[in-house]
């Protein structure tokens, strides 16, 4: 099992047999889950139908942050023993985590301003995920600034690592800091605070975007390790 999840040649078989199935199960998830909001779903008392942002906001803000902690568990294992399939994975994760965050920030300004009142604020929450956008772009943009592939990518995986330092800041910063975005509204130490009817919606947009994100990445892993077989 550990092989299967660094050695490029044994992934790409797995990936090769996942696609299909992860693609399937993103499109009835997807389905499933926009015909409940719409149909079923109820609108917020005090929020209205602006709270149905949630669906989007919510799944995009835990992909940015798993893609990333993947990024930083590969950076890790790849510098420690030298194993260059985590460079392979920072190339294909960096680009997907990016956008993700993106999605996360502008549906969170989106829900913001009828709530707030203005599209952004430098609170905790918001100011460490924007600096995770950031962190993104500077992982994609010091690969490429190498004309060495091999430097670029230990140097990347290094200011991965470095960058990892923000996830918990991200995740505990309104429990840290007096914040104008909510709590979790789902924990695993409590029972969720959110109702069941959008509860239910909710989990199933992430199962949705999760099986998009995963199935996005096993095509651009496959992609750069047959890249780089041909450069062999």
């Amino acid at each position: 099992m550990f092989k299967t999840f660094f050695n490029p040649g044994s992934f790409e078989k797995l990936a090769s047999k996942l696609n299909l199935p992860i693609l399937i199960l993103s499109c009835v998830s997807m389905i499933t889950g926009l015909i409940i909001i719409f149909y079923f779903s109820p609108d917020d008392y005090q929020q209205g139908s602006t709270v149905k942002i949630m669906y989007i906001h919510v799944p995009a803000a835990y992909i940015s942050l798993m893609t990333f902690a993947i990024m930083a568990i590969y950076s890790i294992i790849s510098l420690a023993f030298k194993m260059p399939f985590g460079f392979i994975i920072n190339k294909a994760l960096a680009p997907i985590g990016a956008v993700f965050t993106l999605i996360c920030i502008v549906s969170g300004s989106l829900w913001g301003k009828p709530m707030w009142g203005t599209w952004w604020v430098w609170d905790a929450r918001l100011t460490s995920v924007f600096i995770l956008f950031i962190t993104y772009i500077l992982v994609i943009l010091i690969r490429q600034s190498f004309t060495n592939i091999e430097i670029g990518e230990k140097i990347s995986a290094v200011f991965v690592i470095l960058g990892s330092i923000n996830l918990p800041i991200i995740k505990f910063s309104v429990d840290w800091w007096n914040t104008l975005h909510q709590p979790a509204s789902i924990s695993k130490l409590s029972s969720p605070s959110i109702d069941i009817t959008m509860l239910i919606p909710l989990l199933i947009m992430t199962v949705a975007f999760m099986s998009i994100t995963l199935n996005i990445a096993l095509i651009s892993i496959r992609y750069e390790i047959i890249n780089r077989k041909r450069q062999i």
